[in-house]
């Protein structure tokens, strides 16, 4: 699922509807996995009560004797808490709103605070306690389900490449994937080897947080069809690079010059 700019001869409506269904089957994929997982958590699956158990149960021993790792591992989990990860795209909304592109200002903040709306409501509705040791390494409080850094953290990497994703070359985009990737991963793994979060709980955080992305941008594909899109050019044209008409002015005498207008144009 990508915000990405239109091209002149292409179908602007079928571009819309395969965004939007895109969006869709991604929230709606992500709910039907997050509603089996939560019936096998709930019926105590055997194999799934002993996939969590048995990580715990070996991570938790294992921090227990290595104390540099437990150290590395409530590092990383603060630096890339909820706290961070939603101020990176509260940070990313506001640059949004400044440079006129308010579309996607108010889907970064929708992403960040339907996220933390859900993962509450998750919390509180399935109040699935939290591993229990008579010698933690770590604490955490309320409800298990999900791991609310695993879901900030997957909404937060998620939303920032969708945003960078237009701009970006292919080896930037692979370099945004692989970064953000790398980064979900070790934040949910943290909360996993600190023995604060089962390991179906950050499962539950990343279905949470496509169940949520997905839903937010089908959302906003609905209400305002193709103004995200606009938006995307407007960001476009206010960021485009400056540098090489300065060093090299020679190089865009032949272009026409934009219009004054400061408006994208409009995705018919």
């Amino acid at each position: 699922m990508h915000l990405t700019t239109d091209g002149v001869h292409a179908a602007p409506a079928r571009r819309r509807r395969g965004r939007l269904l895109e969006s869709a089957a991604l929230a709606l994929g992500c709910a039907a996995l997050l509603g089996v997982l939560l019936a096998l958590v709930q019926g105590g699956w055997g194999p799934l009560y002993r996939l969590d158990h048995g990580w715990i149960d070996a991570l938790h021993d294992f921090a227990r004797r290595h104390t540099a790792w437990t150290a590395s591992m409530q590092m990383l989990a603060d630096i890339g808490g909820t706290v961070t990860m939603r101020t990176l795209l509260g940070l990313a909304a506001v640059w949004l709103w400044v440079i006129g592109a308010r579309m996607l200002a108010g889907w970064a903040m929708a992403q960040m605070l339907v996220g933390w709306l859900v993962g509450w409501a998750g919390k509180a509705l399935v109040g699935r306690a939290r591993p229990l040791f008579t010698d933690p390494v770590s604490h955490a409080s309320g409800a298990s389900f999900p791991s609310g850094h695993a879901l900030a953290s997957a909404i937060t990497c998620a939303a920032l490449v969708i945003l960078v994703w237009p701009r970006a070359s292919r080896a930037g985009r692979a370099t945004a994937c692989t970064a953000a990737a790398l980064t979900v991963l070790a934040i949910g793994w943290t909360r996993i080897a600190l023995g604060v979060h089962w390991p179906s709980d950050v499962l539950a955080g990343w279905l949470t947080a496509g169940l949520v992305v997905g839903g937010v941008t089908a959302a906003v594909e609905l209400w305002r069809p193709g103004a995200l899109s606009r938006d995307v050019r407007r960001v476009n044209w206010r960021t485009r690079p400056r540098v090489q008409r300065v060093l090299a002015p020679g190089a865009t005498a032949g272009v026409p010059r934009e219009s004054g207008s400061t408006s994208a144009p409009d995705d018919q």
